[in-house]
């Protein structure tokens, strides 16, 4: 049977025991008529671009061996599934190493001060023309 990857993006407003359900689901369907080889959860990280206006995601990959009506089942689900923003699978070649660990992501940049809180120059300072000296 081939070598699959499915990397799942799940949408970090869903609420926990919905991203769960839809994990447990995905986990069943391939145990079901398949092998599992490797599951990993990478953890909220930041996407690339907004999908759905969301600049965050629960990212999942499952490693597994299947035929291709699992994968066929496996595309429809997830198509109509809520909770999911994206989500790849992928036929891999045999042989292929298994998934590096993710990169840890860098520190996010500190909040913007809140309105109103942050010093600003008087409208008459900011129109005035710029001083000569003399």
């Amino acid at each position: 049977m081939p070598l699959y990857d499915l990397m799942l993006l799940l949408d970090p407003n869903a609420p926990d025991e919905r991203r769960d359900e839809i994990v447990s689901q995905m986990r069943g369907a391939i145990e079901a008529d398949g092998a599992l080889l490797g599951q990993h959860d990478w953890g909220m990280r930041r996407l690339a671009y907004e999908i759905d206006h969301r600049g965050e995601a629960d990212y999942r990959l499952f490693q597994f061996e299947g035929p291709p009506e699992l994968v066929e089942r496996l595309d429809h689900t997830l198509k109509i599934a809520d909770g999911v923003l994206r989500f790849r699978i992928i036929r891999l070649k045999p042989g292929s190493p298994p998934p590096p660990e993710p990169r840890a992501q860098s520190a996010r940049p500190e909040p913007r001060e809140e309105a109103g809180t942050a010093q600003v120059a008087a409208r008459s300072v900011a129109d005035a023309p710029p001083s000569r000296g003399r």
